[in-house]
């Protein structure tokens, strides 16, 4: 990789995968200023505060509505990328960044629990782009740079997406913004990378795939590739690009609806959905989103639970990192079923700690073990080799619209569970932790079974494997 390129990867993933990772945390920190708050206002505008359910319910909406944003974010991505192109689609990201932050960070002053749920949301559509990410580094060169390094490329994301969550957690801290009078800043500290990007946008082309594929502009896309790769003989990459344009142009892009009828591909569109949905239904959303509230139930001393909070922060960046370097030795299928079935029995075991950490008080060390274990099994394979396995399964006419099927469960899945489970932990306690042992388990059987290795595969190989 060019130090252009490079840059290029870095900039885009710390202003996308980055935020996403740190919205996905900020809200445990300050869940009890939030809730404070919220029941202060209501107060003032109704005369009585809200009760323990309603309030449970306002909260769960506010954390688990930025999974509705990024469903919407998603759909529209392909759209927006067509009409403005990827530089021009994460400005415009950026954009709203800001318009969220200022929502979020004006909303204590104004009074208005509205504008918080307002800039979660948009922050969300934000998110629900962060599929151009792995994509752009390979728009750069083309597809033989994308097949050499399509492993890496692909969970680089993962990497800032933790990045961001320990971000948040070490920023959430009593020392920093951790306390009360804070919240509002903290929820807004997404418009500082947000700005940065916006402003470093301007010294990149746009991609030249883009230029080339889409708007047919030769000469701007050679000058992008004479910047981004710092050589002036671009006519390889420039012919490449030309082959697979001809490509695409004799090629009819399926809709959703034809993906789902086309019995040729059934199996590989139910392996995306499982493995999408499962990435999401397998407790990380409620880990990242309640970690405080995990861990005062599993009897964490209270003024000890951000510090512990940070250090499994630490303990996921190492996982990324390593799932990062090994999924081009070890392949995709051994760190997806490693990482599911490492989620499993760790749900299972916060089960175990929660009912016999009152006659064994050293069950709650265990219980935070376990939380360490769910996030490493994440980071490791689980967090980005689905959507690799989404553009590894398919051709480039089933592509787009398996995207869309793998990205809406996805957000479908993180709204579930950000949403139920408060409710969840509720009603059955200890034992809400065995719907998530039973969902990752389940998801590792069926890659066991199904999902073929597709590292060095080409499509057609792929295809007679799941034939």
């Amino acid at each position: 990789l060019t130090f252009p390129l490079l840059s290029v990867t870095l900039l885009v993933s710390f202003g996308s995968s980055m935020l996403y990772g740190y919205n996905l945390a900020v809200v445990n920190a300050p869940a009890a200023s939030i809730k404070a708050f919220y029941n202060a206002t209501w107060s003032r505008r109704h005369g009585h505060g809200l009760a323990p359910g309603p309030l449970t319910l306002l909260y769960s909406l506010t954390v688990s509505v930025f999974a509705l944003g990024g469903l919407l974010g998603s759909v529209l991505v392909g759209v927006l990328v067509a009409r403005y192109g990827r530089k021009g689609t994460l400005s415009r990201s950026a954009l709203l960044v800001l318009l969220a932050g200022a929502s979020m960070g004006f909303s204590r002053d104004l009074g208005s629990p509205e504008m918080v749920i307002f800039g979660r949301s948009i922050m969300g559509v934000h998110s629900g782009r962060c599929s151009l990410v792995p994509s752009r580094s390979g728009a750069v060169h083309g597809p033989s740079l994308v097949a050499h390094l399509r492993g890496l490329l692909g969970l680089v994301p993962s990497i800032f997406i933790c990045l961001g969550v320990f971000l948040a957690q070490v920023l959430g801290l009593p020392e920093l913004l951790g306390k009360d009078r804070y919240w509002p800043l903290f929820l807004s500290v997404v418009v500082v990378p947000a700005s940065l990007q916006l402003l470093l946008l301007r010294c990149f082309p746009e991609s030249p795939r883009y230029l080339l594929i889409e708007r047919n502009d030769v000469h701007g896309a050679t000058e992008a590739l004479r910047r981004f790769l710092g050589t002036a003989d671009v006519r390889g990459e420039i012919e490449e690009m030309r082959e697979e344009q001809r490509a695409l142009s004799s090629v009819e892009t399926l809709s959703v609806w034809q993906l789902l009828r086309d019995r040729s591909v059934r199996w590989q569109t139910l392996s995306v959905a499982v493995v999408n949905a499962g990435m999401q239904l397998s407790g990380i959303d409620a880990i990242w989103f309640y970690t405080n509230t995990i861990f005062e139930d599993a009897g964490i001393p209270v003024l000890q639970i951000p510090y512990v909070t940070v250090g499994t922060g630490a303990v996921e960046i190492v996982a990324g990192l390593i799932g990062c370097i090994t999924v081009e030795k070890l392949g995709r299928r051994p760190l997806v079923l490693v990482g599911f079935c490492a989620m499993g029995l760790c749900s299972a075991g916060i089960t175990g700690c929660r009912l016999l950490q009152a006659a064994l008080p050293g069950m709650r060390y265990v219980a935070v073990a376990c939380v360490v274990g769910i996030i490493a099994g994440f980071c490791t394979g689980p967090a980005g080799i689905p959507f690799l396995l989404t553009a590894e399964l398919f051709t480039q006419a089933h592509r787009p619209a398996a995207y869309i099927v793998g990205g809406s469960l996805n957000w479908l899945s993180n709204f579930t569970v950000g949403f139920v489970f408060p409710f969840l932990q509720m009603s059955a306690g200890a034992f809400c932790y065995l719907f998530f042992c039973g969902v990752c388990l389940l998801v590792a059987i069926y890659v066991y079974l199904v999902v073929p290795e597709t590292k060095n595969k080409t499509f057609v190989e792929i295809s007679q494997i799941f034939a």
